[in-house]
């Protein structure tokens, strides 16, 4: 068994709901923003920010996944699209999230695409820890817009 590594960041508030997230040494720090009527949407949301962890994991896994088998999937476009609604409660939730990623290539110019698309989910940390507590619904197009997964 491995042992657990800890990630750190770092939020200074800016002004009213603006957070500057400091990632750590060489990284750029980027501003976050609730939207209107609480913020002033000057920077992502941290919905914004959730779906963009979601689908750069997403991404990332599934063109590890790829290149395993020498494999050029290039480039990748990823969409996440976070519903956000009132719980049962009445407090507004991330209800459910779809990742809509989009291969560069037409599926046939991929080896062993089958094995890849059955296994990269598996592999996407912060996917599958979201994955927990929000739905997850993953799609795969490729460059013809053919569904693959």
């Amino acid at each position: 068994m491995s042992e657990a590594k800890t990630e750190t960041v770092r939020l200074d508030q800016a002004h009213d709901y603006q957070f500057d997230v400091a990632f750590g040494p060489g990284i750029a720090a980027l501003r976050s923003d609730e939207p209107p009527p609480l913020g002033q949407g000057a920077g992502p949301s941290p919905v914004q920010l959730l779906a963009a962890a979601v689908g750069n994991c997403l991404s990332a896994s599934l063109l590890f996944a790829l290149r395993k088998y020498k494999q050029a999937p290039e480039p990748i476009h990823t969409e996440v699209d976070a519903e956000v609604g009132r719980n049962e409660k009445g407090r507004l939730r991330v209800l459910k999230m779809t990742a809509t990623l989009r291969l560069g290539v037409p599926n046939e110019q991929l080896d062993h695409l089958r094995r890849a698309l059955d296994s990269f989910e598996a592999f996407c940390t912060v996917t599958q820890s979201v994955g927990q507590g929000i739905p997850v619904e993953v799609q795969v197009y490729d460059a013809h817009g053919e569904r693959l997964k």
